[in-house]
């Protein structure tokens, strides 16, 4: 996709601040430190739309991004590290769950994962948390210019093993550094719409 347009409309916490659209929306989940600001930042041409911070945990609104007209990308919290409290984290968590369990306009949740690592108990749970609820999953593997290409297919294995992935589940190996993957997750991400 060739994005010309692309601006961050509203930032909810609850299901009467979402967009009033029929617009398909594709939610961005990942544990914070992730690369989410990166990976949209990238897919969108833009260099500061999404805010990269340099302390993880700042996302803690459901941030609704309109691309050309046509669709919302939905940056939500990051989990698992944010220093913040148990009671934040669990309404973050009953934020996120209304969303991604009643919002209709949900194609598919972009999960974001570092191919450097083996993905963590909380990427497992969100996956697992997907998987219950039917939602289409594409897995994005970030960072892939940290490691040489060389160990990319070792390092994917480990990523599929950890999570379980199902057959029919898309997973790309991503650099924001390098723009590699881009055209594959776009291309990805337009199937569901």
């Amino acid at each position: 996709m060739k994005v010309v347009s692309s601006d961050i409309v509203i930032s909810a916490v609850k299901p009467d601040q979402y967009p009033a659209t029929d617009l398909p929306e594709f939610a961005l989940a990942g544990r914070s430190n992730v690369g989410k600001s990166s990976f949209i930042n990238r897919l969108l041409n833009r260099k500061g739309l999404a805010r990269i911070s340099s302390k993880p945990g700042k996302t803690q609104t459901l941030n609704f991004y309109l691309i050309n007209e046509v669709l919302h990308f939905v940056d939500v919290p990051g989990y698992g590290y944010a220093k913040v409290s148990k009671t934040e984290r669990a309404a973050w968590g009953r934020m996120i769950e209304t969303y991604f369990t009643t919002r209709e306009q949900l194609r598919a949740v972009v999960m974001i994962v570092d191919l450097r690592h083996p993905p963590t108990e909380d990427d497992v749970m969100m996956y697992d948390f997907l998987k219950h609820y039917g939602i289409p999953c594409i897995v994005i593997a970030t960072k892939a210019d940290k490691i040489p290409k060389g160990k990319w297919q070792k390092h994917l294995k480990v990523t599929k093993e950890t999570l379980q992935l199902e057959k029919d589940d898309h997973i790309v190996v991503f650099s924001s550094e390098t723009g590699e993957g881009k055209d594959q997750a776009w291309s990805i991400i337009e199937s569901y719409m």
